[in-house]
């Protein structure tokens, strides 16, 4: 229905032109008597897929020809265990930025492989902000340098890249990825789970130099290891072939429609939209400092807590859907990703001032 707008975090709204290619094509890709889901991922039909979707992203984000692009499966939680595994390369530890949930449970699991020098941290103030790299402790002997430049809970996004000389930058992109442009020759390595800007749950997207490939921890499952995946070019077992096609269909509508420059004003545009709305009444509030202000998670408080459920309520009876904020901080939380049209926006900002007229 044209008139509901789903603000999800995570699986979250894809492109309707892409869902409407998907349909067309479920039962029988091309002529080829098959749907996607049913092809081989070792025939000629599907290796065409991937091969088209990996020359497709290079060309979308600039991957220079020294790194690997991989496939995976277990989401970018995986990659909390999978990049220290592969990249700690006989060091001693890790830097890490803390800046949220993500943040700290990418921590969590890298402390099983090694010491993690928490390099800053804005927990003291509820994750409301991102230090700037001047207030940084890095450690020049880190094996690498881990941060996440969007936490979708707390809704802080760090707009810069880090600087960390030889040191390798690791990013989790989960929720920016495709959302702005990016140097990958900056990175070490960047993983993404795909279901917020890319398509749907279980496809996970390794960027990685291939110098930093080939020197897993003893003891790391093949499965695990990034060489495992780059020598058989993701197709060591069966990836996950549908996610994959849908993200190649996504992939090509991003470059029909004037790429990631393109994504980045049309992703400003939206967010505008609602902070602009946010810091004009003392209705609603937005916790996150005005430097750090997430253009894809952005979390907001009524004035009274107690008008929560009603909000909800009547938002989706206004088809705005999926507005609750995450369980372990409250309030509510407006995801909007790449595929949110601005007209999603606008109609939330429309509902917002209708009940705060109603309620203030």
């Amino acid at each position: 229905m044209s008139d509901i707008y789903n603000f999800s975090a995570g699986p979250a709204v894809l492109p309707k032109a892409v869902l409407e290619q998907a349909r067309d094509e479920l039962v029988d890709w091309h002529g080829s008597g098959m749907s996607v889901m049913e092809m081989s991922h070792r025939g000629k039909e599907f290796m065409g897929i991937a091969a088209q979707m990996e020359a497709d992203l290079r060309e979308l984000m600039g991957i220079p020809a020294n790194y690997k692009v991989l496939f995976l499966q277990g989401g970018a939680s995986s990659q909390f265990a999978m990049v220290p595994m592969n990249l700690l390369r006989g060091k001693a530890s890790m830097d890490y930025l803390n800046t949220g949930e993500w943040s700290k449970k990418a921590i969590k699991e890298a402390k099983r492989y090694g010491a993690v020098n928490v390099v800053a941290s804005s927990e003291h103030k509820n994750f409301s902000y991102a230090p700037g790299q001047d207030a940084w402790k890095l450690d020049p002997d880190a094996a690498f340098v881990h941060y996440t430049p969007n936490e979708t809970i707390g809704g802080v996004e760090i707009f810069w890249t880090p600087q960390t000389g030889n040191v390798p930058l690791v990013a989790d992109m989960s929720s920016t990825i495709l959302s702005r442009p990016v140097d990958v020759s900056q990175f070490g390595l960047i993983y993404a789970g795909a279901q917020k800007n890319i398509g749907p749950a279980g496809l996970t997207i390794v960027i990685v130099r291939e110098d930093l490939i080939g020197q897993a921890v003893a003891g790391t499952p093949t499965m695990f290891d990034y060489k495992t995946h780059a020598d058989n070019e993701s197709m060591y077992n069966t990836p996950p072939t549908y996610a994959m096609y849908i993200a190649g269909l996504v992939f090509q509508l991003l470059k029909r429609e004037g790429g990631l420059a393109e994504m980045e004003k049309r992703n400003i545009a939206k967010a505008d939209l609602l902070y602009n709305y946010l810091d004009a009444t003392d209705f609603y509030a937005s916790p996150v400092a005005r430097d750090n202000r997430s253009r894809m998670n952005i979390p907001f408080t009524l004035k009274d807590a107690a008008l929560d459920e009603a909000f909800l309520k009547g938002a989706r009876e206004h088809g705005l859907l999926q507005l609750k904020g995450h369980r372990s901080v409250g309030g509510m939380r407006a995801s909007i990703y790449n595929a949110m049209p601005i007209e999603g926006v606008a109609a939330l900002v429309d509902y917002m001032k209708a009940f705060e007229q109603k309620n203030a």
